[in-house]
This record gives C-alpha cells, sequence and structure tokens, in this order.
C-alpha cells in the first residue's frame, strides 16, 4: 500500500515521461456511528529564461511577476518564469541520462547529466511548464491543508472519525470516552461529541492520549467488522488482525494470513477504509500487483478507483 497522506512522495515526472493524468460504502458509516454510540462507553507555457547560478542567492534573471504568486525552493539556484509564475528551482547534476523534475513540499527540483546544457533543461522546463506548475500549486495547497488539520487538544477541539467531525467535551461526569450523537443537528453542524471524563483543567497530553485510546479501540472494532464481510467476499481466510502506526504504509499482509491495519484509517470514511482493507485482503489471494491482484480486489469492491483515489488526497490530522 502508498504511505499516508500526510507522508505523500513528491510528484515525479521524467522528461521522457507522460504527466501523470463515489463509491458507496457496503454499510452507512452512520450505522457504523450508531453501533458505537450505543456501546461507546463499554471500552502550454511560455518561453523560460533560466537565470545563471550565484552561491547562497538567487539570480534575478527573470522580470517578477506581481499579479501571479511565485514558488521559491529554499535552496534554490536558478529562477524561470512559468506562464507568469516565479519559479526559483534547485538544480541537481547526476548521472542519470535524462532530464528529471520533482515537486515536493519544498518546491521544485530538476535533475539534469552533468553533459546536459542549460539550455537543453530551459527547453525541458517549457515542456513541462504546466505539469510543474499545477504540482506546485498542488503542494502548495496541501501544506495549507496540513496545517488547517492541526488538532487543538482542547474543550471544543475537533477530530475526525470515520469521514465526520467529532468534537471535543471534557466531562468529569463520564468514565473514560463516550460518543454522543445528535440526529436532530442542523446540516453543517458537527452531530457527533466525544464526552471525555477529564476536568476542565485537563492538559492537553491528558485529552490527546484519551481521545486517540478511544480512537484505536474504535478502530480495531471496524477494521474487525470490514475484514470479515471482504475476507468472505474474497473467499480468503484472515489469521490475525493487528493495528499499526507505521507513518510509511496504510498496511500490510503475510502469506500465512495476518494483515496489519493502519488505525489512523479511522479518520476516513468508510469507503476508504474498506478500499484499503480489501486490497490487503487481497494479497491472500495474490501477493503481487499485477492485473490479476487488481482483478480480485475489483472483484469484491466494483468501482475501488475512486476510493484509492480520495486515499492519495486525504489528509491526517495532525496530532501532536
Amino acid at each position: 500500500m502508498p504511505q499516508p497522506p500526510a507522508q505523500v512522495p513528491p510528484q515525479q515526472l521524467s522528461l521522457f515521461d507522460e504527466p501523470p493524468q463515489r463509491l458507496s460504502p457496503h454499510n452507512p458509516t452512520a450505522a457504523v456511528v450508531g453501533r458505537l454510540v450505543a456501546s461507546a462507553g463499554a471500552a502550454a507555457a511560455p518561453p523560460v529564461t533560466g537565470g545563471s547560478p550565484v552561491a547562497g542567492t538567487t539570480s534575478p534573471a527573470v522580470a517578477p511577476s506581481t499579479a501571479a504568486p511565485e514558488f521559491r525552493h529554499p535552496r534554490s539556484q536558478r529562477e524561470a518564469l512559468l506562464a507568469g509564475h516565479r519559479v526559483a528551482y534547485e538544480l541537481r547534476r547526476s548521472r542519470r541520462r535524462s532530464i528529471g523534475f520533482v515537486v515536493g513540499a519544498e518546491g521544485l527540483s530538476v535533475s539534469a547529466p552533468r553533459w546536459v546544457g542549460q539550455s537543453e533543461i530551459e527547453a525541458a522546463l517549457r515542456e513541462k511548464a504546466s505539469w510543474i506548475l499545477r504540482k506546485l500549486q498542488e503542494q502548495r495547497e496541501r501544506a495549507a491543508r496540513l496545517q488547517a488539520a492541526r488538532v487543538q487538544w482542547q474543550e471544543g477541539g475537533s477530530v475526525p472519525f470515520l469521514g465526520e467531525t467529532v468534537i471535543m467535551v471534557l466531562d468529569p461526569r463520564t468514565s473514560g470516552a463516550v460518543l454522543h450523537t445528535d440526529a436532530q443537528a442542523l446540516p453543517g453542524v458537527p452531530r457527533l461529541t466525544l464526552h471525555l471524563g477529564l476536568p476542565q483543567t485537563a492538559e492537553p497530553d491528558q485529552i490527546r492520549d484519551l481521545v486517540q485510546s478511544w480512537l484505536q479501540r474504535q478502530a480495531k472494532r471496524i477494521f474487525e467488522e470490514r475484514c470479515k464481510l471482504f475476507a468472505d467476499r474474497l473467499g480468503v481466510k484472515m489469521t490475525r488482525l493487528s493495528l499499526s502506526s507505521a507513518n510509511t504504509r496504510w498496511g500490510s499482509a503475510s502469506a500465512d494470513g495476518s494483515v496489519r491495519l493502519n488505525w489512523r484509517l479511522v479518520h476516513f470514511g468508510l469507503p476508504v477504509i474498506d478500499y484499503v482493507v480489501t486490497h490487503e485482503l487481497a494479497h491472500l489471494r495474490e501477493m503481487n500487483h499485477s492485473s490479476a491482484f487488481w482483478d480480485v480486489v475489483r472483484s469484491a469492491l466494483p468501482g475501488f478507483e475512486a476510493a484509492r483515489g480520495a486515499l492519495r488526497r486525504e489528509v491526517l490530522p495532525v496530532l501532536d
């Protein structure tokens, strides 16, 4: 499985590559939430001009645009003007055979063979300007979403659960953590509240630990239910399910039938969870990512591509 969204690898493109071009849950999320409430108490671009390299600075080789935002890599040595956007990029020389681009959280990095001249690099930038700008904008928007996703561990703070917003309520009368739902909540108003058995003076760490513990318990319960459903559909036997906290994988499966799922999937809606569950269980029949493997996934979850795309776009809440 790919790594979690918060750790999504930078978009990469070789000069000779082509640019990289709702699923209904089987049980409504609301039904799952309802059961949890009942039991929660129990536990084409213009020409580009490249600047000359200057150590520690960026050469103003092109006229700046005041109308369009700029993108600047912290280790940039060259600049280009792409469709009115100033792009300051990092240039790396390597033994590779072609010019390649990597758009990551820091910005654009260009890798080029040592024998390739700057004019050829500029031509490559012109050719791929649309792709570069699109990916740079996507990274900028993602960074903004990540910042907005930082959880505030306090009274009235919120955390996503099964694709819904859950408001945290400090309630000393409560034992542990209990999920409440308001079926009469107005559209756009969160209908779920998680009552925490903590005083109003509770420290953020206390709140975080209690909420995470509750989320992990719910993850185990939900994953067990979904694994049973899709194992039956696929005709496979899962021998053991365990939770993972990995930063680089959503899940894994072993030939002995054991499956590991990242507990943080519980932040997402059931369509995404069901896709990861089906993906891992399908490996019990096909230990590869061949066309046969994807046929197995599709047999149990038609239209899984929508959920896979959603998983790649989603941003995990920042829990630290």
